[in-house]
């Protein structure tokens, strides 16, 4: 516990799944957060229920697409706490899907704007405030897919899930001699609203489970206390990973 006092956090996609579980988390471990979606109802339910547990937090909605949205989120943190420490860039989309020759230009091109564009113009003005700050951690949400294993039907989302790796890369590298770690969690299947969405049968679910070297799909939990990992001092001494956090899937052949 208590492995985040004194820590200011801003997390995106922070209404359901993987998203609020950290925001929780974050906060029980000692972080005041600011946490961001598009929905409003959903944040401020999540705000009083960290407020209730005797947390803090701040809810701000908007769009991720938004540069001004992003801008807007570290002035609340600045404004509320005074700093930002860590950042969860956690917002994402499956986007369009389906044969590849199909995939719309405008499909191929908003998925790209939610999962990597907006990661980039997030990192872009978290950075300085970082800056300011001596020291920063920056956890973007990317994927097995595109990375480690090609699915048919998803090149949309794996490319702008496998860019963020690159884009991990990139930051690490340029802010690493400022004292600011960036890295990239790779879920496997998680057991989110998103996941029962797309496998809605039990023949979907049962060839997801099959794939994991553990035979079961991961919870929101698990990949939240893997971020935290990251997004703590724990991690002091890694910056530009992509954190595989996915059940063995990536090396299972059986």
């Amino acid at each position: 516990m208590n492995r985040l006092t004194g820590k200011v956090a801003i997390i995106t996609g922070a209404s359901s799944g993987i998203g609020r579980v950290t925001a929780k988390l974050f906060a029980a471990e000692g972080a005041k957060v600011i946490v961001g979606a598009r929905r409003k109802a959903e944040l401020d339910s999540l705000v009083a229920e960290i407020e209730a547990e005797g947390g803090k937090a701040v809810a701000l909605a908007g769009d991720v697409r938004s540069e001004d949205y992003h801008k807007a989120l570290v002035a609340t943190a600045l404004e509320h706490f005074q700093k930002l420490d860590i950042a969860f860039n956690n917002a994402g989309t499956l986007g369009e899907g389906g044969p590849s020759t199909d995939v719309s230009e405008a499909g191929f091109a908003d998925t790209l704007a939610i999962n990597l564009t907006a990661s980039f113009l997030a990192a872009k003005h978290q950075i300085p405030a970082m800056l300011a700050n001596g020291a920063g951690s920056i956890v973007f949400t990317s994927t097995f897919v595109g990375y480690t294993v090609g699915f048919p039907g998803t090149a949309a989302y794996a490319a702008s899930k496998s860019g963020l790796i690159g884009l991990t890369q990139a930051l690490a590298a340029e802010y690493g001699p400022h004292n600011i770690r960036v890295n990239a969690v790779l879920p496997g299947a998680i057991e989110t609203d998103m996941y029962r969405e797309h496998n809605d049968t039990a023949d979907k679910q049962a060839f997801i489970t099959a794939l994991h070297a553990l035979k079961r799909v991961g919870t929101p939990e698990e990949i939240a206390r893997s971020v935290l990992y990251l997004a703590s001092d724990d991690a002091s001494f890694v910056t530009g990973t992509a954190s595989l956090v996915d059940g063995g899937l990536s090396i299972t052949r059986t």
